[in-house]
């Protein structure tokens, strides 16, 4: 039996606790002092949420521009569970999955509907790469580890095919009983016609772009598909990349009411050193700095995330349940934070990732 305790670390309600791991469970919460084990690590000064979920990253470094090494996007970053959002089709899951084996950061995907990936930028280019007898195989093959299909619905993605991708996506959706995140970008095709066609469960990703085929008209009003897709039930997802973060469309859209469901990423390597993204707590603090509560935010990136996943434990901290942890401190004191449109703003209060917890197995950040 394997037993550690994680001494003296607050919850977000501000209590102090003692929390008891016993083979990668939460065995105990209780007060500081009072948990005993041979092994103890101090979380004083720390705060304690459930493990961080980034739902969209990108984590296959062969895959140049986008992607990453697992871990390093990850565990060292204090994100407990990553989801990569469409880097691979049919053609490669079985080596994101075997890469995913050997990580200590657990990992989820997102299958992208053609079945190169991101093997091109223009993957939904052409018809013939979108192969439903590829895509089941993979779908059954691969089951638990993909949680959804992943479709870029961009200009530079389909090209002369416009809505037709998405379309076939809807069925295969539908089909499969798999949500579908839908990235947004430029048009054509319109935004407004994206969005007619996504419902319940769905997900779309890269809400706060401040590219001209967005969701808020000039007035900062959303536009009406947008309103009409979140009455149906589709989920809002950062998303922030180096292109589809901004601080104006982000303040706009909180103005209207219009708040993320989930925060991630979007980080691969490039965005990771060199900003504007570099981390998720960095992409967490943004919203600290739009006014958003340390509690709404931890909870975008947790039990929201968890949801979408199909995975709700992983976004609890309960006797009996995974010990899976994200430790981390609100530290006070001027830090620049840019947008993808090169806006920069000073942060009074950031948040800085200490330490992981994935089924029981700790590593600092």
């Amino acid at each position: 039996m394997e037993q550690w305790v994680l001494r003296d670390v607050a919850l977000l309600d501000g209590r102090r606790q003692d929390i008891v791991i016993t083979d990668g469970i939460v065995s105990g919460i209780l007060p500081p002092g009072e948990g005993q084990a041979d092994r103890i690590v101090d979380g004083k000064g720390q705060y304690v949420s459930p493990g961080w979920i980034d739902l969209h990253v990108h984590a296959v470094p062969e895959l140049d521009p986008y992607g990453d090494e697992i871990d390093e996007i990850g565990v060292k970053l204090g994100v407990g569970t990553i989801v990569d959002a469409g880097s691979c089709g049919a053609d490669r899951i079985g080596e994101l999955q075997a890469a995913a084996s050997q990580a200590s950061t657990r990992v989820r995907a997102f299958l992208n509907i053609s079945h190169i990936g991101l093997a091109r930028i223009d993957e939904l280019s052409q018809l013939e790469w979108l192969d439903e007898d590829k895509l089941r195989e993979a779908l059954e093959q691969y089951q638990g580890f993909i949680v959804g299909m992943k479709a870029r619905i961009s200009r530079s993605v389909v090209k002369e095919q416009g809505l037709e991708p998405l379309r076939i996506a809807r069925k295969w959706s539908d089909q499969y009983q798999l949500p579908l995140m839908v990235h947004i970008g430029s048009g054509p095709p319109a935004i407004s016609e994206v969005m007619d066609l996504l419902r319940q469960g769905d997900i779309v990703t890269h809400f706060l772009n401040g590219k001209a085929n967005n969701l808020f008209d000039e007035s900062g009003e959303p536009i009406p598909a947008l309103l009409e897709a979140l009455a149906r039930g589709v989920h809002l997802d950062v998303g922030h990349g180096t292109a589809s973060f901004s601080f104006e469309v982000a303040e706009r859209a909180k103005a209207a009411g219009i708040h993320p469901g989930t925060i991630s990423t979007d980080i691969y390597k490039n965005n990771r050193l060199n900003g504007p993204v570099f981390s998720m707590a960095d992409t967490m603090s943004k919203f600290l700095l739009l006014g958003y509560r340390l509690q709404e935010v931890v909870q975008m990136v947790t039990r929201n995330a968890a949801e979408r996943i199909g995975q709700p434990e992983l976004g609890r901290i309960e006797v009996g349940g995974p010990a899976n942890l994200t430790l981390f401190e609100v530290k006070r004191g001027a830090k620049r934070l840019v947008d993808s449109e090169g806006q920069e703003r000073i942060a009074s209060e950031y948040i800085e990732a200490k330490g992981v917890v994935v089924d029981g197995t700790y590593d600092a950040c």
